[in-house]
């Protein structure tokens, strides 16, 4: 994939996040969406670099006040509220699973492990932030535990999802 080619999909990547956070199923105080799940097949299509400013693009787009948060949130709340440790997990997240993911020559259950590592990181850094406000206990129940069987359905569709998209000609690296 060449650089002008990646330098595109960013943006488009950055949106496929701002859609992946609206399907979300309503929790409190952190709602359970698809984002993840498109934040790391950015960084496992196009690379961790890549993957990583998609990332903080889609955030730069938050934090201007473009409501493309779960539940339409925006602004500079939810990086201080009780989502701010997902949030700031997503960009090294992003770049931690392009890069592994092509170190591993791309087989299936070591990106899958790779995914739900990405994962974890997310959930480890949300609820040690979450943590702060609600106690570790609470922040466990309702911030890391709820989210691990997402977590790994997600992984196994980042991976296939990634390995579909790296065979359109676009896409080759």
């Amino acid at each position: 994939m060449t650089a002008l080619l990646r330098l595109a999909a960013v943006p488009a990547f950055a949106l496929l996040m701002a859609l992946c956070a609206q399907v979300a199923v309503p929790m409190v105080p952190v709602p359970m969406t698809l984002q993840t799940f498109a934040v790391l097949l950015a960084g496992a299509v196009l690379g961790g670099g890549w993957g990583a400013a998609a990332v903080l693009l889609y955030l730069a787009m938050a934090a201007v006040g473009l409501p493309v948060l779960a539940d339409g949130a925006a602004g500079l709340e939810p990086f201080i509220g009780p989502t701010a440790g997902y949030l700031v997990a997503f960009p090294l997240s992003a770049l931690i699973a392009g890069l592994l993911s092509r170190r591993l020559d791309r087989r299936p259950a070591a990106e899958v492990a790779v995914m739900i590592g990405a994962h974890l990181l997310i959930l480890v850094v949300g609820a040690a932030w979450l943590a702060r406000a609600i106690g570790v206990e609470d922040a466990l129940a309702h911030g890391f535990t709820p989210f691990l069987f997402g977590a790994a359905v997600k992984s196994v569709a980042v991976v296939g999802c990634a390995a579909l998209l790296r065979r359109l000609p676009a896409f080759r690296s």
